[in-house]
């Protein structure tokens, strides 16, 4: 029963986010910093996880066919391009930030409703749920997505160079591979799951740091339920929505 008693205050809070902003200019002033910290500032992180993953899935690509006089060196670089642009683009890294984005989100909003700050504004007569939260979840639905152009640019450099600096494959063959028959809805499949994903990595972390009681010990406890619990439903979602836009 907690789970539906959860669920339930998730979609009344999020009925409140949803509102149309009380004053745009702050609202924008807010999107805009939120874009900074949640979007700009995971762009190293996302670069450089994705180019050793590239060079890893190609490295291991190329060991499973090194044996086979069947599949051309090409192939290296054509099932790396579905591998990443499929699954581990939209989805590892999405779980990556779930991590690195959501247990920040949870912990700045566990702090303010902790030290009191959230009561503050209801005071006032501002929608705290939409002043704090909106912002952080149309700034990562925006953002995210260039993310992941981002690391699928990345992992595929990074399986390049792999082959150019151990010369198990020349470049190329590979640059054949990641160019030939390639269907831009791939990269259709894999935004439309980023921008879902985005959504769930900020608003249920969102919501445990909204609702946390107590002290310093119980934000940290909402950070970790936070980045759990958005790492599984993204994992739900990623089979739902697999299977219905594939």
């Amino acid at each position: 029963m907690r789970t539906f008693h959860h669920i339930g205050k998730y979609f009344v809070m999020l009925s409140r986010v949803f509102r149309r902003p009380e004053k745009s200019g702050m609202f924008w002033r807010e999107w805009v910093r939120e874009v900074y910290e949640l979007g700009v500032m995971s762009m190293g992180i996302v670069a450089f996880i994705s180019v050793f993953i590239g060079a890893v899935v190609a490295l291991q690509l190329a060991y499973n066919i090194q044996d086979s006089p069947l599949l051309p060196d090409w192939y290296i670089g054509y099932a790396t391009r579905e591998t990443i642009i499929l699954e581990f683009s939209p989805t590892i890294i999405s779980l990556i930030l779930a991590g690195k984005i959501g247990s920040s989100i949870s912990s700045n909003i566990g702090t303010m409703r902790t030290t009191e700050q959230i009561d503050a504004l209801e005071i006032m007569g501002v929608n705290s749920a939409n002043f704090l939260i909106l912002p952080k979840i149309t700034a990562a639905m925006f953002f995210n997505p260039f993310l992941v152009i981002l690391s699928i640019g990345a992992a595929l450099f990074g399986g390049m160079l792999t082959g150019w600096a151990s010369d198990m494959w020349a470049p190329v063959d590979y640059l054949r591979g990641i160019t030939d028959e390639f269907n831009p809805y791939s990269v259709t499949y894999a935004l439309i799951k980023t921008v879902i994903f985005a959504f769930v990595i900020t608003s249920i972390p969102a919501y445990h740091g909204f609702h946390t009681k107590g002290g310093a010990l119980d934000v940290g406890r909402s950070s970790t339920q936070a980045v759990v619990y958005s790492s599984i439903t993204l994992i739900a979602l990623n089979y739902l929505l697999t299977q219905v836009l594939l």
